[in-house]
């Protein structure tokens, strides 16, 4: 096969491909077979229809068409790796040759594609880069925040006589009617007022009412068949409880900590505070870096990549404003992405069974899903690999990457950057070669 590149704009290329007919021999052979399963003619037994009679009966310019429609999405696919392309977009491909369809068997398929890519881009190099972050400081209401946090887990619901505001919980008996229809309904349901976790409008409606009190409201229903349309909701509110938090006192520590005083588990609880400042650090850190990168990088996306994602994100009637923002939102993804992908390959990252294992564990838990349920989409597997892959490219380079804090102070993010599957085949490689140390001791 041999494919030619010419540029017809900085972000759009045509590929001129042509095949000779050798090269799709293979395929022409098999076209032949299929049809001839396919096909009952007189005198000969099925599967056995030499390809000259099928040329008659079907002529072979329909046998070529089917090779053609067959094999043009993976000669596209192979013409684009060896020239190295970035598509970004469904090429608009143009047959201008076919082989011979009388005559001897042979000739070349022709076709051009033209198709919007991502120009070459370089990555700015770690040494380079210097990112900012804020300074790690734990305070007095990070701890009481972490000390809260403890004590709503172990929190009680007491029942009130007042009017219910944001935190309280309702015990309610709900119903949902479409004009005179009731689509839905549900009862005895605990709901936390101000969660916004069911209807839009219930927050405000359960505010402020008692115990033994109903109300209705109209919103638009989030789910199910009627899903998007207006319905009226009347909810009867049962009982009207409020979080009582335990006293933060030594019984308490006792009760929730292997501590024996609040003061020990104050000191404990500022440990986690800053452990958690410490992650937030290297979250922004990455943030930052892929912002670093997008500006330093200066990759060129094809405005047709843009608009066709803009047509999936947003309707017909979306304002101006909103197209704008989502245009420059859309763009800073994909040049994100194009990044990491481009990191994947330089840094030759790798993910690990392991690794996607965990990867998988995690995912699973955080959507409510059941693990195998993931391993049955084998292009769900590819599209989990590729994003724990880009992932880990980020965190590679930022391990190479200088990191300080806005006083100046130079920030260790070791612990978040440290590659696990490495570390435990360098230790593999430790214990080996201990192991023939030992080995050769033995023998002397």
């Amino acid at each position: 096969m041999k494919s030619t590149v010419e540029n017809l704009e900085s972000t759009k290329v045509k590929l001129t491909v042509e095949v000779p007919y050798e090269e799709l021999k293979k395929d022409m052979d098999a076209a032949y077979k299929e049809i001839a399963n396919q096909v009952n003619i007189p005198g000969f037994r099925r599967g056995k229809v030499p390809p000259r009679i099928i040329d008659q009966r079907f002529s072979r310019e329909a046998v070529i068409q089917q090779v053609i429609n067959e094999a043009l999405p993976r000669l596209y696919t192979q013409a684009v790796t060896e020239n190295e392309l970035r598509p970004l977009g469904q090429p608009e491909v143009e047959v201008t040759g076919i082989p011979n369809t009388t005559g001897e068997y042979g000739g070349t398929l022709e076709f051009t594609a033209e198709v919007p890519v991502v120009p070459p881009f370089e990555i700015p190099a770690a040494e380079d880069l210097e990112i900012e972050v804020d300074p790690l400081t734990v305070t007095e209401d990070d701890v009481e925040e972490e000390l809260k946090e403890l004590q709503t887990r172990f929190a009680t619901l007491k029942p009130i006589k007042r009017k219910a505001k944001k935190g309280d919980f309702a015990t309610i008996d709900m119903v949902a009617r479409i004009g005179d229809e009731e689509v839905d309904s549900v009862s005895d349901v605990s709901y936390e007022i101000g969660s916004k976790s069911m209807l839009d409008g219930m927050d405000k409606a359960l505010t402020g009412m008692k115990a033994d009190e109903e109300t209705t409201f109209t919103t638009t229903l989030a789910g199910g068949e009627h899903a998007g349309e207006e319905a009226e909701v009347t909810i009867a509110v049962k009982a009207m409880k409020m979080r009582e938090l335990p006293e933060a006192d030594d019984d308490f520590a006792q009760m929730v900590s292997e501590f024996d005083t609040i003061e020990e588990l104050r000191e404990d609880l500022e440990k986690q505070a800053e452990q958690r400042k410490k992650a937030d650090q290297a979250l922004q850190a990455r943030t930052r870096l892929l912002e670093a990168l997008v500006e330093g990088a200066n990759v060129e996306i094809p405005k047709s990549a843009i608009e066709e994602e803009l047509k999936h994100r947003l309707g017909e009637d979306a304002s101006k404003n909103e197209k704008t923002k989502a245009r420059k939102e859309i763009s800073r993804q994909i040049t994100e992405q194009l990044i990491m992908d481009q990191l994947v390959a330089e840094r030759k990252v790798d993910v690990s069974q392991q690794e996607f294992f965990d990867f998988v564990m995690q995912t699973a838990q955080a959507y409510g899903m059941e693990p195998a349920q993931m391993f049955q989409d084998e292009n769900q597997i590819q599209q989990m690999v590729g994003e724990l892959a880009r992932t880990k490219s980020v965190v590679s380079l930022l391990a190479d990457v200088t990191v300080k804090d806005t006083e100046g102070n130079e920030v260790d993010l070791s612990e978040f950057t440290r590659d696990p599957a490495a570390e435990a085949e360098s230790d593999e490689v430790t214990e080996e070669s201990e192991a023939e140390e030992d080995s050769a001791t033995s023998a002397e």
